[in-house]
């Protein structure tokens, strides 16, 4: 697995919902890349910390500004 592939699969990774195959791939990767082990410590930490947030919390405007920027992140270079 490259870097490139982990970053698309992480969520469901973290969801656990990541092909028990593709789990595998993922954790050899995680042991030979410190960066990328890095990035999902990372990536668990916030989903820690802003997992309590709910909804309600984000101002309507910002919350279509950060949909926007989510739905258009796989077009950038």
């Amino acid at each position: 697995m490259t870097c490139r592939e982990l970053v698309e699969v992480l969520t469901d990774y973290l969801e656990g919902t990541l092909a028990h195959a593709g789990v595998q791939r993922l954790d050899q990767h995680l042991e030979k890349c410190t960066y990328c082990a890095q990035y999902v410590a990372q990536m668990r930490q916030t989903i820690d910390s802003l997992g309590t947030l709910g909804e309600e919390s984000i101002e309507p405007g910002k919350r279509d500004e950060l949909l926007t920027a989510f739905r258009g992140w796989r077009g950038r270079p």
